[in-house]
């Protein structure tokens, strides 16, 4: 492992003022989904003046930055040969009403930083001031990947079919991601985990058609609201025995609707569910026995059902050894204290799960719970009382940073 370029974090605290100004502008004009002008807007003044190669997406408001190295024999060597790193930042708020109170709130009705990509955006644009700083110690080039729709439009499938992976020249070599915490960790403490570090997710959509009547007569009718009830439990009863324990399944109902008056049968009941799945096996075996279950009750009860089964994102699998090289830089830059390894995944899911399909990378947790509070009871990601400390915004810009520097030095030096 190339030991660190100290000054990172230096200059990476000198920052400081600019990235919380950044952060909190971004704050108080969140945007959801996968158009964000405001907020690449932002992204393209803070690389203003910045020697980038700047493409925007046509599909969404995604902004991706090429930094070409000048280091070593850098600037004579083809792109196709050139060592690549990929460093991502999700930038979309998601449709929260804020309850924070904090100076900085949200001015848009509805909508939220409530998971902390305004930390991750103004990180990412800390990072590209820092490596512009260094291109002439680069013997590569770095790809700033600006990416909208993380909170469930696949926004990095999006930007995957525009070409960020291919924005240099040449697939990258090593690709990485950080996410900040509101809770479970004290404030700077950073976590990951080699193999599966978070879990698939899957959509459940499912239609119980029936036929409507009195509901002092349901013998005359086809009631599509017991048979439902029934679907919602059986599930949780058939995770437990058809499924491992130890290898573990996560179905969520979170939408349960049917009719319209307490004395009314309806024609139809619709339910919805969120599927985590940690293994490839347990999530194809979930796409056959998900259906099986539900059309048999149906059946059971005289009824016809409707299941759709959606696959979203993957599983979040970071490459052992470029976990390695990430504990490694933290340790380096922050000292091994800050650090553990996670007994566990989390049941959580990423889209760049995608990107660490098609490049070796890693994805590191950082904790911004504010000081002095209870990591155990603030409120946690996605909450409209979630904060996030400013304090990390120049860790954060500093671990991106020494992870494409230390990553571009090994790979240049083996090259050489």
């Amino acid at each position: 492992m190339t030991h660190p370029d100290h000054s990172v974090l230096d200059d990476a605290q000198h920052l400081h003022d600019d990235l919380v100004r950044l952060r909190h502008r971004l704050h108080q004009e969140p945007e959801t989904g996968l158009t964000l002008p405001r907020t690449q807007e932002k992204v393209l003044q803070a690389l203003d003046g910045l020697p980038y190669e700047i493409t925007l997406g046509t599909d969404t408001t995604s902004v991706t930055a090429v930094l070409r190295g000048q280091g070593g024999h850098g600037s004579a060597t083809a792109a196709t040969d050139r060592p690549a790193v990929l460093l991502r930042g999700d930038m979309d708020a998601l449709p929260v009403q804020e309850q924070t109170g904090v100076e900085y709130t949200s001015r848009f009705d509805g909508a939220m930083h409530a998971c902390g990509h305004d930390l991750h955006t103004a990180m990412l644009a800390g990072a590209a001031t820092l490596l512009a700083e260094r291109q002439d110690q680069l013997a590569g080039d770095v790809v700033l990947m600006f990416q909208p729709g993380e909170e469930g439009f696949d926004g990095a499938g999006v930007m995957i079919r525009e070409g960020v992976l291919e924005a240099a020249g040449r697939t990258p070599d090593a690709a990485y991601g950080l996410h900040v915490m509101s809770a479970q960790q004290a404030n700077g403490r950073l976590a990951t985990r080699p193999g599966t570090l978070m879990s698939a997710s899957d959509g459940l959509h499912v239609t119980v058609h029936g036929a409507g009547g009195h509901g002092s007569s349901p013998h005359l009718a086809k009631d599509p609201v017991t048979a439902a009830a029934e679907m919602v439990t059986a599930l949780q009863v058939m995770i437990t025995r058809q499924f491992d324990m130890f290898d573990p399944v996560v179905v969520t109902v979170g939408v349960l609707r049917a009719g319209t008056k307490r004395n009314v049968i309806p024609e139809s009941a619709v339910f919805e569910a969120t599927v985590r799945t940690f293994s490839e096996a347990n999530r194809e075996k979930m796409q056959t026995v998900v259906p099986r279950l539900l059309e048999g009750i149906a059946a059971a009860h005289g009824l016809e059902v409707t299941v759709n089964y959606s696959t979203e994102y993957p599983l979040t699998i970071t490459d052992d050894a470029e976990t390695v090289r990430a504990e490694s830089v933290i340790a380096d830059l922050f000292g091994s204290d800050r650090y553990s390894r996670m007994a566990q995944p989390l049941s959580g899911s990423e889209d760049f799960s995608r990107i660490l399909a098609a490049v070796p990378g890693s994805f590191v947790f950082l904790s911004a719970v504010a000081p002095g509070a209870d990591p155990l009871t603030s409120a946690y990601n996605h909450s409209p009382y979630a904060t996030f400390d400013d304090s990390v915004l120049a860790d954060g810009a500093a671990l991106y940073t020494q992870l494409a520097l230390a990553r571009i030095a090994e790979l240049a030096a083996v090259v050489q």
